[in-house]
């Protein structure tokens, strides 16, 4: 009898041994998952860094990063992949998001010829916390590892500062989703400092601080000129870079239309594409109000590149410009009726993303003689839609203009103009909105 009773205080023993061992296995996961979690949220990547712009905002840099030519060796391919990877995860795409990751990875070996630097930082910092959101927490711990690795290989002069190569991606990140302005030039200036022979980089920075300014930027650098002739001598072969220059100098009454044909002709011949060349001089003639040349050359890469869809857009935009603001009496209706079908096009290329070819389209109709209920009535379609604050503060900045030019109703332009200042997202439009309501309050 006492044996039996022996064993059965055995078996409880055991059993209680059992739920302590277990209660220490949780207690041990769990310390395991907030030590992974916390050097997780250390690690200095796309998901550390506040990156939160609406869905909107998130399928049109997923569009135009599309755009970006991958030939002559892209500097910033990695980046590229990085960023839409990132935007892929976003999106819902873990799948994608997952070979964007490992195809920069492949990128940043190529442009470095290296298998391995700070370069790589971000990459792996990406990755670890893709692999820990989809559960695989070993996958996740490895890349954690080849950050460490990496960090003790090539060290920083202090804790408080980051690699050069970080403080690059960081810069050109912030500036291809247009947030953070002060702190795009912040860290460029810093990268730059550590690493003076990255070219690509203060060319980047240069470009950061033209699009500031043709964009009509509050906070503008006075020697923004000598910026861009600098980095000209440095970067000879930069057509954006060349582009915003005359730009910038059209902006400042500079006669550079014989300069913009010149530079039309050395991008006629070179790859297409919208982030190094096509777009830049495309804007430099509406700048220089050269219209039929902007139209012409839309039209021709088009034609000389069936298979890109996003020189559709240029073309309807450059359309959209000569009806728009060119100061002519009378509207050209044939040219009207162009500019409809191709923006109806490209609204159908671009489900997803088409919500300025929209009120593109809204706008082209309302110089129209004859389709002015076609005008209003889209308006009233995008007004009633059920849209993110970022959208909605674009779409009345456009309709509030669109009823003080067109419609000649300054009343509800000023309520219109009101309803996107109070929308706090810093913006241009928003911006546009304070300076319009400005001048009516002066």
């Amino acid at each position: 009898m006492m044996i039996i009773q022996h064993a059965f205080e055995d078996i409880i023993l055991t059993s209680d041994m059992f739920k302590y061992l277990s209660f220490l296995f949780h207690i041990s996961a769990d310390q395991s998952q907030t030590t992974l979690r916390s050097k997780l949220e250390a690690l200095q990547c796309h998901f550390t860094w506040s990156l939160e712009p609406s869905k909107i905002n998130l399928v049109l840099h997923r569009d135009k990063l599309l755009e970006i030519g991958k030939e002559d060796g892209n500097s910033w391919l990695g980046h590229i992949y990085n960023l839409r990877g990132f935007i892929q995860y976003k999106l819902g795409s873990t799948e994608d998001a997952l070979s964007f990751f490992l195809q920069a990875a492949e990128a940043f070996g190529q442009m470095r010829r290296e298998d391995e630097g700070p370069w790589l930082v971000v990459n792996y910092g990406n990755l670890a916390w893709l692999h820990h959101l989809l559960g695989d927490q070993a996958e996740s711990e490895a890349n954690l590892s080849k950050v460490e690795a990496i960090k003790k290989k090539y060290p920083t002069p202090s804790e408080d500062e980051l690699h050069a190569e970080l403080y690059a991606e960081k810069a050109w990140t912030l500036m291809i989703l247009d947030i953070e302005r002060e702190l795009v030039s912040e860290y460029f200036q810093k990268a730059i400092k550590m690493q003076p022979d990255m070219v690509e980089w203060n060319t980047s920075h240069v470009i950061g601080l033209a699009s500031n300014f043709v964009r009509g930027s509050t906070k503008m650098e006075a020697d923004i000129l000598d910026k861009m002739r600098d980095a000209k001598k440095q970067d000879p072969d930069n057509l954006y870079l060349a582009g915003f220059d005359l730009q910038i100098r059209a902006t400042k009454r500079q006669k550079v239309a014989k300069e913009a044909c010149e530079l039309a002709k050395r991008v006629s011949i070179k790859p297409v594409s919208s982030y190094s060349q096509m777009r830049a001089i495309l804007h430099v003639y509406r700048t220089c109000r050269l219209y039929d040349k902007a139209i012409s050359l839309a039209a021709e890469a088009v034609e000389n590149n069936p298979d890109k869809p996003y020189l559709k857009k240029f073309a309807a935009l450059t359309l959209k410009w000569k009806i728009v603001f060119s100061k002519y009496s009378g509207v050209d209706e044939c040219m009207v009726d162009r500019a409809v079908i191709l923006h109806k096009e490209v609204i159908s290329l671009y489900p997803d993303s088409a919500f300025v070819e929209e009120m593109d389209l809204a706008d082209i109709y309302a110089k129209s003689n004859r389709r002015q209920g076609e005008a209003k009535h889209l308006f009233q379609q995008l007004l009633e839609r059920n849209l993110e604050p970022a959208e909605k503060q674009v779409l009345y900045n456009r309709y509030a203009k669109h009823l003080f030019f067109d419609l000649n109703d300054s009343n509800k332009s000023k309520e219109y103009h009101m309803n996107a200042a109070k929308i706090p997202i810093n913006s241009f439009y928003r911006e546009n909105s304070i300076k319009a309501l400005e001048k009516w309050k002066n």
